[in-house]
């Protein structure tokens, strides 16, 4: 299987505030599987470090933390990686959690105060308008131990 993945998942320092967030569990539940590791926000162009961003109110745009919209910037990571998934022929996505890009059921509310909605973030959203599956490190992770569960029962 071939997955595509946040790079910042697999150790790669490209979030807004240039850290990382490995996941070695995730890594190990991807053992067997093509990893196709993609970053939509510098995909997109925006720089590395950067100011953090988060969907407005309205869902669709994308705001910097001093209000500035930064949404093409998202459009065009997003194009970048379902160009990308399609060119490897990835069914499967695993996105870092909350992301305005990559976010999957549960993004930041646009107000920079933590709050969570429900949402996706811009890749997201592309993505599964395209037929591609995706999850977040948590979601993916917990269904692959279940299964592995299940295969030894």
């Amino acid at each position: 299987m071939k997955v595509l993945v946040s790079a910042c998942l697999l150790g790669v320092r490209c979030r807004y505030d240039a850290s990382a967030r490995y996941d070695g569990a995730l890594v190990d539940a991807l053992s067997g599987c093509v990893i196709v590791p993609i970053c939509p926000e510098m995909q997109g162009g925006l720089p590395c470090p950067r100011l953090a961003g988060e969907i407005a109110s309205d869902g669709r745009s994308v705001i910097d933390k001093k209000g500035r919209d930064i949404t093409a910037a998202f459009e065009r990571g997003a194009a970048c990686a379902l160009g990308i998934a399609q060119a490897y022929g990835c069914t499967d996505a695993v996105l870092k959690a909350k992301s305005p890009s990559c976010g999957c059921g549960a993004i930041y509310d646009g107000s920079f105060s933590g709050h969570l909605v429900r949402g996706d973030g811009i890749t997201a959203r592309l993505l599964k308008e395209h037929g591609i599956h995706v999850a977040d490190e948590k979601h993916f992770v917990e269904a692959c131990r279940r299964i592995s569960e299940d295969s030894e029962s």
